[in-house]
């Protein structure tokens, strides 16, 4: 689940305060020993698979909320507790977005349609840790405009993830991601960003897709970050619907949307969250 970036909160203020009360506050960042990180490597794997699980469910006819009460029993099944549901009030287990739909869509009675493309975010905590992931998936067959935003948004986290490496900036991150998307002509979201991620849902420091390398905490072993790159098919600008969560596309075009738990190693980024190899969503 994405956090507001600091730069926009007061703008935000009258209904998300409490979600920007991190970044408007200066915060520590906390680094995870080996038990810590068996622990989100437990959270990330049961995240992981439960991805899969909505994965092989999403089909034209089936309903967000369905899909959510998917998500939320194979995690409550598995012994974890999902990160989102009640979290500063947001109601289900997995944030669901559909086409422009950017982030933290509600899941409710919308139902799928062929052509779709769907978002689907979800969190879980296992031994008082988090994971976090999302992928956005085809609804039956989809146009190559669609095809190619999904493609190139999945390509461009992992373009992210490269600069997750001991000694680097979190600007690394940022300018990797916004370098890729940009040269193939999409738009980066400001408003939204990454974040650490341990025992809280949004720890410091935040991640943006956005901005100059070489600036920001140095990464060094024990980091844990959410990596999230939110990529629109056309202008960067969003907008918030009256529910005062779900984000748009503020010119209706489509959205993308994928993340990961990243754990800063010695010998370069640990995906904490990763699917089997020959499983990849894209």
């Amino acid at each position: 689940m994405s956090s507001w970036a600091a730069r926009w909160l007061p703008a935000w203020d009258d209904f998300r305060g409490r979600l920007g009360s991190l970044a408007r506050r200066k915060r520590r960042i906390y680094l995870k020993d080996e038990q810590e990180l068996a622990l989100m490597r437990s959270a990330g794997a049961l995240v992981a698979d439960t991805l899969r699980r909505l994965r092989d469910r999403v089909r034209p006819g089936i309903t967000t909320g369905e899909l959510d009460r998917i998500a939320e029993e194979y995690i409550r099944a598995h012994n974890g507790v999902p990160s989102f549901k009640g979290y500063h009030g947001f109601p289900a287990s997995a944030c669901i977005s559909v086409n422009e739909q950017v982030v933290h869509g509600i899941p409710g009675p919308r139902r799928l349609h062929e052509g779709d493309v769907v978002s689907i975010d979800v969190g879980a905590i296992v031994g008082g840790y988090h994971g976090d992931a999302a992928v956005t998936l085809p609804v039956g067959k989809i146009s190559e405009e669609a095809r190619a935003l999904l493609y190139h948004t999945y390509r461009s986290l992992y373009e992210g993830i490269a600069q997750a490496v001991n000694g680097k900036r979190i600007g690394d991150i940022s300018f990797a991601v916004q370098r890729y998307v940009e040269a193939h002509g999409y738009s980066v979201v400001r408003e939204m960003v990454g974040h650490g991620i341990g025992r809280s849902m949004h720890e410091e420091p935040q991640v943006p897709n956005f901005g100059p390398p070489g600036r920001g905490p140095i990464l060094v072993p024990g980091m844990t970050l959410a990596i999230e790159p939110m990529i629109n098919q056309g202008t960067a600008d969003i907008e918030v619907a009256a529910d005062q969560w779900t984000v748009s596309t503020s010119d209706g075009k489509l959205s993308a949307h994928f993340e990961h738990t990243v754990a800063i190693g010695r010998d370069g980024p640990i995906i904490l969250t990763r699917w089997p190899e020959n499983e990849e969503p894209i």
